[in-house]
């Protein structure tokens, strides 16, 4: 019988955890969140990009805990804004901003900008940390900002980013959809095939991992 691992992934945010559970779905891994760890100081986001971040707090979370850890830093970028809120989207409204504030924030901002100049993207980075090695994984959905917030489903900014080759939010077109197309399921998807090798459920032999003592971007 395998071994089951436990894996942290990096966050409090309950969405995130879910999005993330069920893409890694399958393999041999106790995932356990931030939610979990008690005496755990929060890792600073000091960095100017999402990878920087992404780093950042896997190895912050890494020294502390000793487990493997998947840290995910992501926002939106907005063409018309100047690629903002960026790495900020978390607190873009303010420190600790809700996802409602946010989105509030954002579409004020945009308030009288046309249709044909929402242009948006929604950016992921993923970063794995074994305390020898670091891989990164990235992914991104391109798309646009609606007039006003539709749905329900997700969190963030999903109730107002329409994804290119869609009419509905993510909102509104809910998980499935999201969890096939979405930024992170993109990054997620190549950070399954990283922890596939360190598991050897496939041969270690990939161009996009390099030695234990390597940074990897897949």
């Amino acid at each position: 019988m395998r071994q089951v691992v436990k894996l942290l992934i990096a966050t409090s945010n309950p969405g995130k955890v879910r999005e993330i559970t069920k893409i890694l779905e399958g393999l041999p891994f106790e995932i356990v969140s931030l939610k979990n760890m008690k005496g755990v100081k929060s890792a600073r986001e000091t960095g100017k990009s999402f990878a920087e971040n992404a780093r950042l707090k896997a190895t912050t979370y890494f020294r502390q805990t000793r487990l493997l850890t998947l840290s995910e830093d992501s926002g939106l970028q907005v063409d018309c804004l100047g690629g903002q809120p960026g790495y900020l989207s978390a607190r873009f409204a303010a420190e600790n901003a809700s996802d409602s504030e946010n989105v509030k924030k954002l579409l004020s901002l945009m308030r009288g900008v046309r249709a044909d100049n929402r242009n948006a993207r929604f950016v992921c980075a993923i970063a794995i940390a074994d305390g020898r090695s670091m891989w990164l994984a990235t992914g991104k959905c391109e798309g646009r900002i609606a007039l006003r917030s539709a749905g329900h489903s997700g969190f963030g900014y999903d109730p107002v980013f329409i994804p290119e080759g869609h009419s509905r939010t993510f909102a509104r077109l809910g998980a499935p959809v999201k969890n096939q197309i979405s930024h992170r399921a993109q990054a997620l998807k190549k950070a399954r095939r990283i922890l596939e090798r360190l598991l050897e459920i496939k041969p270690a032999k990939d161009e996009n991992i390099r030695g234990r003592s390597g940074t990897t971007r897949a």
